[in-house]
């Protein structure tokens, strides 16, 4: 199904300007998906985000959502930009839907084009499907099956998971642990389909991650960029830049 005629429809939305009514909307959708789920622990990391791509079906009721943040660092002398995925959850019902994918590559396409300093996306998987995005996007990602980082990927990981969780980091398995679930997927979503575990991708996560039932989650990262991403998402990603270079050139006109 192509992206025009999906029934599912994705918004970016600021954090700021999210009503009570959303906010709820969200945790009632978490909670139906992922256990040990608290709201006050939910809020204080949507406020801690800038963003939240919501996606909403025909008749408006929300289907999914991603929390995102992105800042600045300085990693060995040189500046550079993150685009940080928090929260992140799709309906069940819904899985399949590429409405949240295609916003969030177009929001990193935005992002990207906003500044030359390079562009990472470091992303926390407590979930195989969440960790497969990262194959279905992206050409070259860490960790990967097959792959070993190179020493400078490994220190630019270690940094930034350090920079972001702090002691939780466990850098010699390279996952995020909190000693107890701040949010782990329901036992039944978190077990692997026969369609799936034959996947590398999955056998790979697995094996990189086996606490990840009881919160756990594999440290990822992967450069933004059109060169490192896939036909389709390189497709999508460059449309967004070009419509984002042919606005500038609307406000251009009109202000001269």
């Amino acid at each position: 199904m192509t992206e025009a005629a999906s029934p599912f429809h994705a918004r970016l939305v600021a954090r700021e300007q999210l009503a009570a009514v959303q906010r709820e909307e969200m945790f009632t959708l978490y909670r139906r998906h992922f256990d040990a789920a608290d709201l006050a622990r939910f809020c204080a990391d949507l406020d801690d985000k800038q963003q939240v791509i919501e996606v909403r079906d025909a008749a408006g009721m929300l289907r999914g959502f991603s929390t995102l943040a992105c800042y600045r660092r300085e990693f060995e002398g040189q500046p550079l930009r993150v685009l940080f995925s928090g929260d992140t959850v799709v309906d069940e019902a819904s899985w399949g839907q590429q409405a949240l994918a295609f916003g969030f590559i177009r929001y990193a396409a935005q992002t990207q084009a906003q500044s030359e300093e390079p562009l990472y996306w470091l992303l926390i998987s407590k979930g195989h499907r969440t960790y497969r995005y990262l194959s279905a996007f992206s050409i070259d990602y860490a960790p990967a099956p097959g792959q070993v980082m190179s020493p400078e990927q490994q220190r630019l990981m270690d940094f930034l998971a350090r920079d972001r969780f702090g002691s939780a980091y466990d850098a010699a398995r390279g996952v995020v642990s909190f000693g107890v679930s701040l949010g782990h997927l329901r036992a039944d979503l978190a077990a692997v389909p026969a369609i799936h575990a034959h996947l590398p991708e999955v056998a790979y996560f697995l094996e990189r991650n086996p606490g990840y039932a009881r919160g756990e989650e594999l440290v990822c990262l992967c450069r933004i960029a059109a060169d490192n991403l896939r036909p389709l998402a390189r497709r999508v990603f460059t449309a967004a830049q070009r419509e984002l270079r042919g606005a500038d050139s609307s406000t251009r006109v009109v202000r001269a």
